[in-house]
């Protein structure tokens, strides 16, 4: 079994990544792990061309297949968000946003295999629990129009700096065992 976990930060080390890290490395006992960046990643914005409604293809071709073919592979998918003024970082959203070709509310539409099961942690450094919720949300409606079961998801406030991960380490880990 292949677990896919994703730096959705483009702080490539940062306090996001500490949390990949630590997902990956509690989930490496159990399942094959690759741990990507979404700035790793060269796509550029949706045009809002709707040619894929038509088509279930984007007009333009870039990364959003190379990380796609990364949710294929995998039969776990974990992403790990920042709060960026309340939710998913920018560069992230544009990935959900060319994600459309893939998209269950049109047809023609690309597909994924079925059967996997994805599963949100969100960060900040404010102590409002609700806006972490709020970005497992933004996670998990992308998740429902991939037809990827949502599982579950993980709040962590008051992480600033990655120093600050430390101490939740153990609420982390826990969460790791239910996946």
């Amino acid at each position: 079994m292949k677990a896919l976990v994703i730096n959705c930060s483009p702080v490539k080390n940062g306090a996001t990544a500490e949390i990949v890290k630590t997902v990956s490395e509690e989930l490496s006992d159990r399942y094959d792990v690759k741990s990507v960046c979404i700035d790793d990643y060269k796509f550029s914005f949706c045009k809002g061309c709707r040619s894929c409604h038509v088509t279930a293809s984007c007009v333009q071709h870039d990364d959003v297949d190379v990380l796609m073919n990364e949710f294929e592979q995998a039969d776990v998918i974990v992403s790990v968000s920042p709060s960026y003024w309340a939710d998913v970082p920018g560069q992230f959203k544009a990935f959900i946003d060319r994600c459309t070709p893939w998209c269950n509310t049109h047809e023609p539409h690309k597909t994924i295999s079925s059967g996997k099961k994805g599963y949100a942690i969100a960060l900040r450094t404010g102590p409002n629990m609700p806006e972490c919720n709020r970005i497992i949300g933004t996670i998990e409606h992308f998740y429902g129009h991939l037809e990827i079961e949502c599982n579950g998801g993980l709040g962590l406030t008051s992480i600033e700096n990655k120093e600050d991960v430390e101490p939740r380490k153990n609420e982390i880990k826990e969460f790791c065992t239910k996946i």
